[in-house]
C-alpha cells in the first residue's frame, strides 16, 4: 500500500508539472513583454490536448499496465495497446481539419493582447522578397503529418515511462517480500536446529544420571536438581534468539560438573571460563554441542584422557576453542546431532561473519570458534 501510494504521488506531481507549464509560461512572457495579457484561451487549447494524454494514461496505467507487470499477459497487452494507438493516430488524423480551420478562424493576434511584430520587408527595406514557390495540386495532402508523428512518439513514451516505474516499484515489492521470506526461512531452519539439539542434550545428561543412580543415588538427586535449572534454560531460554553471556556460560559451567561426576581421575577435565561478562548476547546452546562432542569422542576407559575447555571475551568477540584426546574406541551414540548443524546454523545467524576451525589429528581433537557478541 505505501509504495502504491508513492507511485501515485509520482504520477500526480508529473502531471501537475505538464498542467502548470502552460501557466508558467504564459507568466514569463508577460513579464519579458509588457504588451501581452493574460488569455485563458491559449492555456485552455494547451489543457485540451493534455486533457487526452491524461485519458489515455490512466486506461494504460490502470487497466493495461497491470496487465504486464502482474499479469504477465504480453500478447493481450501488446493488442490492447495497438488498437489504442490507431484508434489515437485516426483520432490525430481526422483532428487536423478542425484544428486548421480553428487556426483560420483565429481572432488576429491583437485582438488576442500580443504583440505582433512587422512584417519582415518593413523591418528589413533591402529584403528580397523570393519568388513563390507553385502550388502543385497533383499532390494529395499526407495522411500523417508531423504533429501526429510527434503525437503519437509521446504517446508510446508515455506508455513505456508508465511500465518502467510500475516495473521499479514491483521489484522494490517482489524484494521486500523475498527478504521476508528469507527470513521466515530463517526462523524456521533455526528453529529445526534448536529442536535437534535440545534432545541430543537431554539424552546425553539422562545417560549420566542413570550411570549415578547405581554409584551414588544422593549425587543422582542432586544432578536431577542440577539438570532441573538446565532444563528451564533449554526450555524458556533455548528459543530465544541470545541470551546473555553469562547465563550461557553458567549452563556450561553446571554442564561441565555434571559430566564430571561420570568418570574417574584418570580423566582430566580442565574448564577457564571468564570471571566476569560483558552485557552482551550470543545465541543460546550454541558452544555446548562442540563441548558434547568432546565428551562424546574424547573419553578412554583405558587410558588417560583430557578435555580442556576455554572461553575468552576480546573486545567485541567472543572465543572459544575446546581440546579433547582422541579415544580408541570413541563412545558412538546413535542419534547425534553433529556438527553440520552447528556449521548451517552459524551461516544462517552470522552469514559467514564468523571464523570455525577444525584440527583432527590422530590423537587430538580441537574446536576454536571466534564469532561477534550481539548488542
Amino acid at each position: 500500500m505505501k509504495q502504491f501510494r508513492q507511485e501515485n504521488l509520482i504520477y500526480l506531481a508529473v502531471w501537475g508539472l505538464l498542467f502548470a507549464a502552460p501557466l508558467l509560461s504564459l507568466y514569463v512572457r508577460m513579464v519579458s513583454d509588457s504588451d501581452i495579457t493574460f488569455n485563458w484561451t491559449e492555456v485552455f487549447t494547451v489543457w485540451r490536448h493534455f486533457l487526452l494524454y491524461l485519458v489515455l494514461f490512466l486506461i494504460h496505467n490502470f487497466l493495461l499496465a497491470p496487465l504486464l507487470v502482474y499479469g504477465h499477459k504480453r500478447i493481450a497487452y501488446f493488442s490492447i495497446v495497438a488498437v489504442l494507438l490507431v484508434g489515437f493516430t485516426l483520432y490525430q488524423c481526422n483532428s487536423r481539419p478542425q484544428m486548421r480551420e480553428h487556426r483560420e478562424h483565429r481572432p488576429p493576434m491583437e485582438q488576442m493582447g500580443r504583440h505582433v511584430p512587422p512584417p519582415f520587408e518593413k523591418r528589413d527595406p533591402h529584403w528580397k522578397q523570393r519568388p513563390e514557390r507553385p502550388e502543385r495540386p497533383d499532390m494529395p495532402p499526407p495522411i500523417i503529418g508531423e504533429y501526429d508523428i510527434l503525437a503519437i512518439v509521446v504517446l508510446i513514451l508515455m506508455f513505456g515511462a508508465n511500465i518502467g516505474i510500475k516495473g521499479f516499484f514491483r521489484g522494490c515489492d517482489d524484494r521486500k517480500r523475498l527478504a521476508m521470506l528469507e527470513h521466515e526461512n530463517l526462523e524456521q531452519q533455526l528453529e529445526y536446529l534448536r529442536y535437534q539439539i535440545n534432545p541430543h542434550f537431554f539424552m546425553n545428561t539422562l545417560n549420566n544420571i542413570h550411570a549415578l543412580v547405581d554409584i551414588d543415588p544422593e549425587q543422582a538427586k542432586d544432578t536431577i536438581l542440577e539438570l532441573s535449572n538446565m532444563m528451564r534454560f533449554v526450555l524458556y531460554e533455548g528459543n530465544k534468539q541470545g541470551v546473555s553471556l553469562a547465563r550461557e556460560l553458567d549452563f556450561i559451567r553446571h554442564y561441565v560438573t555434571l559430566m564430571q561426576l561420570r568418570y574417574t581421575d584418570k580423566v582430566k577435565i580442565t574448564l577457564n571460563l571468564p570471571l566476569e561478562s560483558p552485557e552482551r548476547q550470543i545465541p543460546p546452546l550454541i558452544l555446548i554441542t562442540f563441548i558434547e562432542n568432546a565428551f562424546k569422542h574424547g573419553i578412554s576407559y583405558q587410558r588417560e584422557s583430557f578435555i580442556e575447555i576455554n572461553v575468552a571475551v576480546e573486545g567485541e568477540m567472543l572465543r572459544f576453542s575446546c581440546r579433547n584426546s582422541k579415544a580408541e574406541r570413541p563412545n558412538e551414540e546413535k542419534g547425534g546431532v553433529g556438527l553440520a548443524n552447528i556449521r548451517k546454523r552459524l551461516d544462517l545467524l552470522y552469514d559467514h561473519n564468523y571464523t570455525l576451525h577444525i584440527d583432527d589429528t590422530s590423537d587430538v581433537y580441537s574446536v576454536e570458534l571466534t564469532l561477534p557478541l550481539q548488542s
